[in-house]
C-alpha cells in the first residue's frame, strides 16, 4: 500500500539523491567531459542545448521509461523477474560507449546493494540474488525504481528523483569543466528542472519495445574521451 505524502519515503528519496550517497556518481560527467573536450560545448549556451537536445530526450526516451517499467514489475506482491532481467539487458544495450555502460553497472549495483544493507526488505535481497545468479547487468534506472519500491514511494516521485540526479549530475560535472559558475548552473538546472512533469508523463506512456534514445554526438564524443591523455572524470 503507497501513500501518497508520507515523510519516510520522502526522505529516503532525497538521502538516495543527495551527493553525500556514496553511488560513485560525482566520478562521472555523464559524456559531458568529451563534448567540452571536442569542443562542442563551451559555454552555458552550448551547455543549454545540450541539456535540452540531448539530456532531457534521453531521460524522456529511455531512461524514465525504464525506471518506469522496472517500478511494474517489482510489485512486492508478486515481482516479474523475468521482466526485470530483460529491463536490466535492455538498459546495457542502450549504452553504445563503454564506460557509459560501465558508468550504469557501477551506479545501479552500489544503489542496490545500498537499498539492500540499509533497508533488509525482501525486494531488495530477492534482486540481488537473481542478479548474481542469472548474470543480469546492474543499471541506474532498475536500481532507482528498487529503491523506490523498498521506500513505498510512488511512481511519480521515482520519476521525478531520477529526473533531478540525472540533471543536477551533469550540471555538478559542468561546474568544474567550464566556465558557468554557481549560479549560472542552478539558474539552468532550475530551467531544465521546469520541465519533470512533462518529462515523466511521457515517460509514462513509453512502451517496453520503443524505448530508446541514440545521439551519436555524444556516444562518440565518450568514445574518444575514454582514450584521452588527461581528463576529470571516468565518462
Amino acid at each position: 500500500m503507497i501513500e501518497t505524502y508520507n515523510p519516510r519515503w520522502l526522505v529516503g528519496l532525497l538521502q538516495a539523491g543527495d551527493s553525500y550517497y556514496p553511488t560513485g556518481a560525482y566520478a562521472h560527467s555523464f559524456g559531458l567531459e568529451g563534448l567540452v573536450q571536442a569542443g562542442l560545448v563551451r559555454d552555458r549556451t552550448t551547455l543549454r542545448d545540450f541539456v535540452f537536445l540531448s539530456v532531457l530526450p534521453a531521460l524522456r526516451q529511455a531512461e524514465l521509461p525504464l525506471a518506469a517499467h522496472a517500478y511494474a514489475a517489482l510489485d512486492p506482491v508478486s515481482p516479474d523477474w523475468a521482466r526485470v532481467g530483460e529491463l536490466c539487458g535492455l538498459a546495457h544495450a542502450l549504452k553504445s560507449a563503454r564506460e557509459a555502460r560501465l558508468a550504469t553497472e557501477n551506479i545501479g549495483r552500489q544503489r542496490a546493494e545500498l537499498t539492500a544493507s540499509l533497508h533488509a526488505h525482501p525486494l531488495a535481497t530477492g534482486y540481488l540474488s537473481r542478479a548474481a545468479a542469472h548474470g543480469w547487468p546492474f543499471a541506474t534506472p532498475v536500481s532507482a525504481a528498487l529503491e523506490g519500491r523498498v521506500l513505498g514511494a510512488p511512481l511519480e516521485a521515482v520519476l521525478a528523483g531520477c529526473v533531478y540526479a540525472a540533471i543536477a549530475g551533469v550540471m555538478a560535472a559542468a561546474v568544474k569543466l567550464l566556465r558557468i559558475g554557481q549560479n549560472g548552473s542552478q539558474s539552468l538546472l532550475t530551467e531544465a528542472l521546469a520541465q519533470a512533469p512533462e518529462l515523466i508523463a511521457a515517460a509514462q506512456a513509453v512502451p517496453l519495445d520503443e524505448i530508446g534514445w541514440f545521439n551519436p554526438w555524444l556516444d562518440i564524443a565518450a568514445a574518444r574521451h575514454e582514450t584521452a591523455d588527461s581528463r576529470m572524470f571516468i565518462s
